[in-house]
């Protein structure tokens, strides 16, 4: 960590308000990243990430049986 020599309490205070800032910004950072997750996480995403392969699979089934019928 870089140290600073300050001249003054002004330039303290700045410097505590801008390190205030960031550590919220970091927070709200936090907060979305989590609230990302949990949306991702949430069932009905998951099956519809799933939807794709769950209609092959289906196809590939429904199409076995329609030819074992006309063999």
């Amino acid at each position: 960590m870089i140290q600073t020599q300050y001249t003054s309490f002004n330039e303290i205070d700045r410097d505590l308000k801008v390190l205030k800032l960031q550590r919220q910004i970091e927070e709200e950072k936090v907060k979305l990243a989590i609230h990302n997750t949990k949306e991702e996480l949430y069932p009905t995403n998951i099956l519809s990430g799933l939807a794709p392969l769950i209609q092959k699979v289906a196809i590939t089934l429904i199409a076995k049986k329609i030819l074992k019928k006309l063999d």
